[in-house]
This record gives C-alpha cells, structure tokens and sequence, in this order.
C-alpha cells in the first residue's frame, strides 16, 4: 500500500479500495487523486464513523486516469452502480428505476423497461413509481395506434410479410406495419408525438386529436371521429391526474432532501407546463456523507440513463462539484442546463411542497422500519419461552452435517429471520480437515469457519444457533464458539430420534411439550438444512461418480466420457437402456457399452441399498 501510494498521479480520476478478498468496497472521484487518497491514511481524530470502519478494511487500491473532472463524476458513478461497494451511499431504488423506452429501429416499439441497452435506443425517465408509468403507456396505446409486437421488422420482413397480421389490427390499435400497410414516415410522426407526450407537453398532442375529430365530423367520418373522441378523452382523463401548481410553464424538476441520521429521503417533483408531472422518490441508506456530496451522488445517478433533462433544476441548496456536475447534465442534454436555489416566489414555495413531501415519506419509511423490527410472530415468543432465552430469537442458523459412507463430506447452513427462509443467507461447505466417519470434528469445523468469517467481515450474529444432533455435535459446536469468543450465544442440538432438544450444561435433553410452535419451528429448520444438505452432497456424489465410475473401464477415454454423458446425463438412465441403445446414441464400441450398463446397473442397485 506504502508503495501504491506513493506512485499515485495528480490527476483527475477515480480511486477503488478493495478488502482482502479483493472485493471492491469504496469508489470515489478526485480532481487530485494523489491528495484525495491519501487523506484516508493520514491521522485525523475527525474521520468519519464509516470512513474509520472503511479504513481498516482496505487491503488494495486501484485507480483509473481520466481527462477531466467531468469524466471523473460519469465513471465514479457508472462504477458504483456496476459493483454497488459496501460503503458507499446506497440508493435503494437506483437498481430498478423504470424508464420508457423508444427503440432505434424503422417502426420503434414502446414499452417499460429496467433494462438499459446503448444501441441508440432513447430513454424517458426514471420514474419511481411504475405504476403511473403503466397509466401513462395505457393512455399512450389509446390515442396513437403503435405496434406492441416484439418482432424486429425491417423491408425484408414486411416485404415476405413474415409476421401475420395480429388481433391489434382487426380491432384498429396498430395499423399493420408489419404487412406495409403504414409507411415509415407515417409511424414516425407518431412516435414524434408520443416523444412530446412524454415530455409533459399535453396540450400539444390533445390539440392536434381535437383538430383530427373536428376534421372527421366534417368530412362525416363519423366512426373515425369517435375514435378522436375517446383518444381526447384518455388524454383528458391523464391530464386530470397532473395537479396544476403555477402559471410558470417552463419544464423543471424539484429535489429536496430529508434526513434521520443514516436514512434519507430525496423527492423529485416533475414540473412540466405548469403541472406535477410525476413525483419521484429515492431512499438513501449508509448516509455518512454531507448532504452536499449526497445530492451530487443523487443528481448524477438520476440523470445518468436519461434522455430528458429539464434546462432548469431547482435545487434547495449548492451540490458538490457544482459546475462539474452542470457541465455533465449539458453534455447529457446537449444543451443548456441550469441550477436555481430559489429564496421566494413561487418556486421557493415549489421546493419547500418537495421538502415537505421528502419528509413525509421518509416519517413513513421510519415507522415501517421500526414495525418490522418489533413485530415477533407468536411462535419465537413461544420459542423463547420454551428454551428460557433472553430475547425472541429473530435470526436462528442452523447446521447439518451430510457424507456417503464417510466420503463426500458436505455441510450446510439454513438461515430463518422473523421464522421465514432467508434462501439469500443459506450457505454449503466441503469439510476440509476431517477424513472418514467423523460427524462431532465435522460439526466443529464447520461452525469454527462459519462464525470466524461472521466476526471478519462484522456480519451479524443469529439469536440462536441450532444443530441438528445431540450431545456430542452440541459440544463440538459450543468448542468452536468458545475458541472465537462468541460462547455466550445461545446454541441447542436437535437430535433425530426423539426430537430431543438439549442446551449447554444439561446432561438431560429439555422438557417441552411435543406440539409447542416453538419446537414446530426447530424441526421445521433442522429438516430443511438436512434437506440442503443432502441435495449438496447428492450433487457432489453424482458429479464425483460420473467423472470416475467408467473410467476403469478399458478403452474409456475423456472424450468417450463426454460424449456418453451428453447422450445419457444421469447414472440411473443408463441402468435403464439396453447396450444396443447405448452404443446407437453415442457410437461407443459394443464391448464396452456392455460394461458400462452393467456398472450402471450396479451401481444404481447398490445406492438403493
């Protein structure tokens, strides 16, 4: 690190710490990456809490040279959305916002996506909440007739007519590009127009219905004229939901943050002709950053995907790297953009509705938190009851230990939070140490490698640890706690025979009722990491014996392998066909796709046994 350090350029870049494992942890911009960086090492009693944490987790840096500052705050932010580092800022909604989509291609397709592909495709968003989004495209579908279809069409494909005519036509919501019976031009102008729509512009596309319906009824079009008619009426009905705030009708967006230590709010208020739009929110966690630098982050991550930006952001005070931050919103737009930090008038009162909004939302986001966190199911305080713990245990972890006749040693880990499944927590293991029938030292080494990386990487610690045994295993797991100095969490074994239950210091298993929930709920996680592990040690048996069965088998080299096992995957399907259809499915000589089938016979009859 010493070194690194001292080759560090003064350049503007971006910096990446990584931990031990190589795992990337932080990403950060500099205009001057060898001051930036090497403030971290430097003693400085005012470090932050997390940047303190941070620091000692470092074992790696990176850093990428860039041309300017601009370019820094675009690849910082690229990055961190790619790795999503521990301790960075973290946008709870940033991974999923959803966007509008145009598609690059003769006649565009239009629809809702999380997914964004740079193939020239343009992008309207993000929005938060998708289900106005959905209101949005209805309306959209009801007043232009666009194609919902997937299919790629191109001169070729219309001039084959390789895509049939589809009900949408019959019922006069598309207009048949597919058969040509729409010129490009004509589609076109309509995706023009839905690119106005979506730019907040109502007015503009209820005028231009208003005119084609009052056109109709002249020229007597009658059926034509309401169909305009109830377009009109889809337009009105979006435009109801927009709230009109002022007689300003320039387009801008409003943001305004609210904080409560490590948790924060931003709402954003679309404005566009004088109308709420939309309102956008985006929940922060891990908020160790001022909130200059959190409406930078906010910003730029906002806007990244965007192909609309408004030329006028009101903002409720200066961001970090201000005019970095304004000249990568210009070259997103390709235009001008501008920052107002409004004292009064109407668009002081626009910021301080958001701020208002931002607040309530995050009172919201509060309380639910604290609910979940006191809310116990009735069975963990039963749970609790039955084994004389201090606290409900909301986080059990449970093990199992899994070996075919001493080989194939496996263990596994099932986690349940709240008395549910948290299959994201469930982790396997491959026994190391221990050779041949050896349950207690397998038990040992397991939970000794579980919880040492537990208290590593500062993980949490469960309520309860359960193993699925009885004294012996319990002891072997209590040995390993103890030699991490975590013995003073509560652990019990759950033995198979009598769905025994014993805790540490009691040679007698506890007396609880057969049908407590509690005890329900032990039996319900010990069966399901016997389960996990059994489909991990079945996994690796199969996986062993297909690599190793036949290969004594004279003749049977690598390549016969593979082909044997693409025709046949699996031991027992090969026990269940004759030689002969062996040897047509894979081109194996007959004497040795005699062997083969015995084995597999063999085989199958002996793990039945």
């Amino acid at each position: 690190m010493k070194s690194k350090l001292k080759q560090l350029p003064t350049s503007p870049g971006v910096y990446l710490f990584r931990n031990e494992k190589k795992t990337i942890i932080y990403i950060g911009k500099a205009k001057n990456l060898r001051n930036r960086v090497r403030s971290y090492f430097r003693k400085n009693k005012h470090q932050s809490p997390k940047n303190s944490t941070m620091i000692k987790h470092i074992h790696d840096l990176e850093w990428i040279v860039v041309s300017s500052e601009v370019e820094a705050l675009l690849t910082e932010a690229n990055l961190i959305k790619e790795h999503e580092p521990k301790y960075n800022i973290a946008l709870k909604d940033d991974k999923s916002f959803p966007f509008i989509r145009i598609t690059h291609e003769p006649f565009p397709q239009i629809f809702i996506t999380r997914t964004i592909v740079k193939d020239g495709s343009k992008y309207y968003g993000p929005f938060t909440n998708v289900n106005l989004l959905r209101v949005m495209l209805k309306a959209l579908y009801k007043v232009f007739p666009i194609r919902t279809c997937t299919y790629a069409l191109n001169d070729q494909v219309i001039a084959d007519k390789k895509v049939d005519l589809c009900l949408d036509y019959h019922i006069r919501k598309c207009e048949g590009p597919c058969h040509g019976l729409v010129s490009e031009k004509h589609y076109r102008n309509m995706v023009n127009r839905i690119e106005v729509f979506l730019k907040g512009k109502t007015k503009e596309t209820e005028s231009f219905i208003k005119e084609k319906m009052l056109l109709a009824s002249q020229e007597q079009r009658f059926e034509d004229a309401g169909v305009f008619r109830d377009q009109l009426d889809a337009i009105k009905s979006f435009k109801e939901r927009q709230r009109k705030i002022a007689a300003n009708f320039d387009d801008r967006d409003v943001f305004a943050l609210a904080r409560n230590d490590q948790l924060g709010i931003v709402t954003i208020i679309r404005i566009r002709s004088g109308r709420i739009f939309s309102r956008e929110k985006i929940s922060l966690q891990s908020m160790d950053d001022h909130d200059e630098k959190t409406l930078q982050t906010v910003i730029t991550r906002f806007y990244m995907d965007s192909d609309f930006i408004p030329n006028e952001i009101c903002l409720p005070f200066h961001p970090d790297d201000e005019s970095e931050l304004l000249e990568l919103l210009r070259q997103q737009r390709k235009g001008a953009v501008h920052f107002h930090y409004p004292e009064r008038g109407e668009k002081a009162k626009e910021i301080r509705i958001t701020h208002q909004n931002a607040k309530l939302l995050l009172g919201e986001w509060i309380i639910r938190r604290k609910k979940r966190k006191e809310l116990v199911p009735k069975t963990l305080n039963q749970l609790q009851e039955d084994l004389n713990l201090n606290a409900p245990p909301r986080r059990i972890e449970a093990f199992d230990i899994s070996h075919l006749d001493g080989t194939n040693t496996v263990a596994s880990m099932v986690c349940f939070i709240d008395g549910k499944p948290r299959k994201s927590e469930y982790r396997k293991f491959k026994v190391k140490t221990v050779e041949g029938i050896d349950d207690f030292a397998s038990m040992r080494e397991i939970v000794f490698r579980r919880y040492n990386r537990v208290k590593r990487e500062e993980k949490p610690l469960p309520d309860l640890v359960l193993i699925d045994g009885g004294k012996g295993q319990l002891s072997m797991a209590l040995s390993a706690l103890r030699g991490l100095g975590l013995d003073y969490l509560p652990v019990i074994g759950l033995a198979k025979r009598l769905e025994e239950v014993f805790v540490p210091g009691h040679s007698e298993a506890q007396s609880i009722h057969k049908q407590s929930p509690g005890l329900i709920l032990l039996r319900r996680i010990r069966d399901e990491a016997h389960r996990f592990a059994i489909t991990y040690q079945r996994q690796k048996r199969n996986k062993s014996v297909k690599s190793s069965l036949f290969d004594s088998i004279p003749g049977m080299g690598k390549k016969r392998l593979e082909t044997l096992f693409i025709s046949f995957d699996s031991i027992p399907m090969l026990a269940n066909v004759s030689p002969e259809q062996i040897q047509g499915e894979t081109g194996i000589p007959m004497k040795i796709c005699e062997s083969i089938h015995k084995m597999a016979i063999d085989f199958v009859k002996t793990s039945k046994k």
